[in-house]
């Protein structure tokens, strides 16, 4: 029976794909109404995670930045269904790749690199960056729970332009691989969600005590290979452009901690001038930094107890 509803699901969502934008954004339209004013989707989580971001703003402030996340989360959730059908044009047409000659100059280079990127706009159609350069790209990914049939649809899509995936507990492993292989590889992570309890790397990010994956800083410093950051801006609806920013161009000459530092100040930058495009709706700060843990200065020194 569970398998037969999956299948089911998913043939929903291959059917939704094949609809043109101005049917989606209409459906998109009815779903932020359903989501944020009928179930009232996680609607807890994201007004504490607003609130306790940005203590200086006024209730009314974060319920405008609530409405319109809610929004852009409904719209989310269809342009990444989109994405699986859309053509090369369509897509040319809703997505401006910037700074192409940053993964060109380490490809000539024969050198991989580490791409960070994060939860804000739609940073599934990023992976059209595979389309235009010639480096592998790896994405690594959490995979989906309870739905294999899904999990392997959003693959297919992630996949379509030649980009492999990766399962998050094996992108280490994988990366220090690759760093061997003859053709030079970016390895895209997300490493903006919520991070294991057991976490060993923690600092203040938006007004809150988080902690971090180290995994980025371990790879970086084992291979030495140059950190970039990936930013996707939102231009009109469903229309994005895409950029890509020099983040640690030696990981060698910078103390490890100061990459993740350096991730996380870019990361705030962009939040706090578009809130409303990150994803609120994840339990970010679920755990408490345990009393024999350091908690690190963004300028990559500790605060000791």
């Amino acid at each position: 029976m569970n398998s037969f509803i999956d299948h089911l699901i998913v043939g929903l969502c291959k059917l939704l794909a094949r609809l043109p934008f101005w049917v989606l954004n209409g459906l998109s339209d009815i779903f932020y109404v359903l989501l944020y004013y009928v179930v009232r989707y996680r609607r807890k989580i994201v007004f504490t995670n607003l609130k306790k971001s940005f203590p200086e703003k006024s209730p009314e402030e974060i319920k405008i930045i609530a409405r319109k996340f809610y929004h852009h989360l409904s719209d989310l959730g269809i342009e990444t269904l989109k994405f699986s059908h859309m053509t090369e044009k369509e897509i040319n047409d809703r997505i401006k790749l910037n700074n192409l000659e940053i993964f060109e100059e380490y490809y000539q280079r024969g050198k991989s690199a580490i791409l960070l990127g994060m939860h804000h706009n739609n940073w599934e159609w990023g992976l059209y960056f595979q389309h235009e350069i010639k480096a592998q790209f790896l994405v690594v990914y959490d995979p989906v729970r309870n739905n294999k049939v899904l999990e392997q649809f959003l693959l297919n899509s992630r996949e379509r332009f030649g980009a492999k995936s990766v399962v998050v507990n094996h992108s280490v492993r994988t990366a220090l691989a690759l760093n061997q292989a003859e053709r030079p590889s970016v390895l895209l992570l997300l490493a903006d969600q919520t991070s294991p309890a057991s976490s060993q790397l923690w600092t203040t990010f938006l007004n809150q005590e988080t902690a971090l994956f180290a995994g980025p800083m371990k790879i970086a410093v084992k291979t030495n290979q140059p950190v970039l950051f990936f930013h996707i801006r939102k231009v009109g609806r469903s229309r994005y452009e895409a950029f890509i920013y020099k983040l640690i161009e030696n990981p060698s000459e910078v103390e490890p901690v100061e990459i993740m530092m350096a991730y996380v100040r870019k990361m705030e930058e962009i939040i706090r001038s578009e809130p409303e495009y990150w994803l609120w709706s994840h339990r970010r700060w679920k755990h408490k930094r345990p009393a024999n843990i350091e908690l690190h200065e963004r300028e990559a020194k500790t605060i000791k107890h």
